[in-house]
């Protein structure tokens, strides 16, 4: 353990990171430490900063100290500080101090009350707490985790994702593409791997703001149903539904997946929902899609995931502040989930270095708008969405997380569903 007599803050920290530091802190004490001309700076604002540090040291301490304003980064816009992340994700990780080095160095400058100040607002519940809103994955949890990510302002989503509204991985067909380009691509992509022909129905579960209900409706011309959680979702797919006189083909409820009652389409797409089911109920979520299929029929499965099997926890950053409850695995345990309800999987896709460009133009999108995101949700949840972005593209850059596409298909009334001897979506 490092022995610490009083120290200013400036002097813990550099104690504390036992080498050089790779960026310029400051603090509101007059200390500093790291290199006067580093291109990164931290600089601690008060002594309640300084108690979200050191009451949850780590990824939970530095959020709620940044987004409640008692830490500012210098050398990086808010709305994009991807250099800051990919600094203490890659430079400082080795340097982390051991908990008793913490212990030191609190006790070095001199705080006897380490009370922790209450989470910023921005922050949901811990999971302990959250038993209050009923068991994980429970329909009233499920709708409590949505709406605090989802139903936070339609005009501040249409300013961070673009035109077409889509929330999820995109597909760059060639580099230069365009954003919008992108997600187009990957909805008719999905089309086509569901084979969509004027005539059928499509269920679109997880649907979010309608983009591939009404893609498929415009497009393909199916009869397509969208389901989501969200009322501000449904509410904005509707006007937009109703905007392009596409009524009578598309529509978007405002229902839980598992209340989906219709059966017989011909397709039912999944595009980022996966992520929120919880990997205990694949079983349960591929045997209830599966049964709104008719025989034959095909379901693309587009998910977030990991290059593992393995359990692992979601952080508590994205935990608290992004995704409440939400579950990663890898693909391996989708396609057995699948396959043990009894779909066949014909085809599985990773789609990693494309959420990575994704990431990136929606982050673009967030500095653009910068003000105007401010003003539409706070300062503190724009600095969320700043780090979110940033931070899921350092991820998916560096491997710590996939995307993947699992097609499959229902078996038909003679066996085995038809498909052709080589893939048809690439032609």
């Amino acid at each position: 353990m490092i022995f610490f007599q009083a120290l200013s803050i400036g002097e813990a920290v550099s104690r504390l990171m036992r080498e050089d530091l790779p960026a310029r802190f400051t603090a509101y004490d007059g200390s500093s430490a790291g290199a006067k001309d580093a291109p990164i700076g931290f600089h601690l604002r008060n002594e309640r900063g300084l108690r979200y540090l050191v009451t949850a040291p780590g990824d939970l301490g530095l959020t709620r100290a940044y987004v409640s304003g008692d830490l500012d980064i210098s050398g990086v816009h808010p709305g994009d500080p991807y250099e800051a992340i990919a600094l203490l994700k890659g430079e400082t990780a080795h340097r982390m101090p051991s908990a008793s080095d913490i212990v030191a160095a609190v006790r070095a400058l001199n705080l006897h009350n380490l009370v922790p100040p209450s989470p910023p607002p921005q922050e949901h519940l811990p999971r302990w707490r959250r038993a209050a809103e009923g068991l994980r994955h429970s329909f009233q949890r499920d709708a409590e985790a949505i709406q605090h990510h989802y139903d936070v302002s339609n005009r501040f989503y249409e300013l961070v994702l673009g035109p077409t509204m889509a929330y999820t991985c995109a597909l760059y067909e060639r580099p230069e593409a365009t954003l919008e380009e992108a997600q187009v691509a990957k909805f008719d992509l999905v089309c086509r791997k569901l084979a969509l022909e004027p005539g059928q129905s499509l269920l679109d579960v997880g649907c979010g703001w309608g983009t591939m209900v009404l893609h498929a409706a415009r497009e393909y011309g199916v009869r397509a149903l969208g389901v989501t959680l969200s009322l501000e979702q449904a509410q904005w797919a509707k006007e937009a539904i109703d905007r392009e006189g596409l009524s009578d083909l598309a529509e978007v409820r405002h229902l839980d997946y598992r209340d989906v009652v219709e059966t017989g389409f011909d397709a039912v797409s999944s595009i980022g929902l996966t992520e929120h089911v919880g990997v205990r109920h694949y079983a349960n979520y591929f045997t209830h899609l599966r049964h709104r299929l008719k025989p034959g029929g095909r379901l693309l499965n587009h998910s977030i995931t990991r290059p593992h099997n393995g359990h692992q926890e979601t952080g508590a950053f994205i935990d608290r502040y992004v995704f409440p409850d939400g579950e990663l695995i890898g693909s391996g345990t989708i396609i057995s989930a699948a396959q043990d309800i009894g779909l066949e999987v014909q085809h599985a896709e990773n789609l990693r270095g494309h959420y990575a460009l994704t990431l990136a133009e929606w982050s673009r999108n967030l500095v653009e708008h910068w003000d105007e995101c401010v003003a539409e949700v706070g300062e503190g949840r724009a600095r969320v969405w700043g780090l979110y972005l940033a931070g899921s593209r350092y991820g998916f850059e560096h491997g710590e997380v996939e995307l993947h596409q699992v097609l499959a298909t229902r078996e038909g009334p003679q066996g085995p569903a038809e498909f052709p001897l080589r893939p048809d979506w690439t032609t």
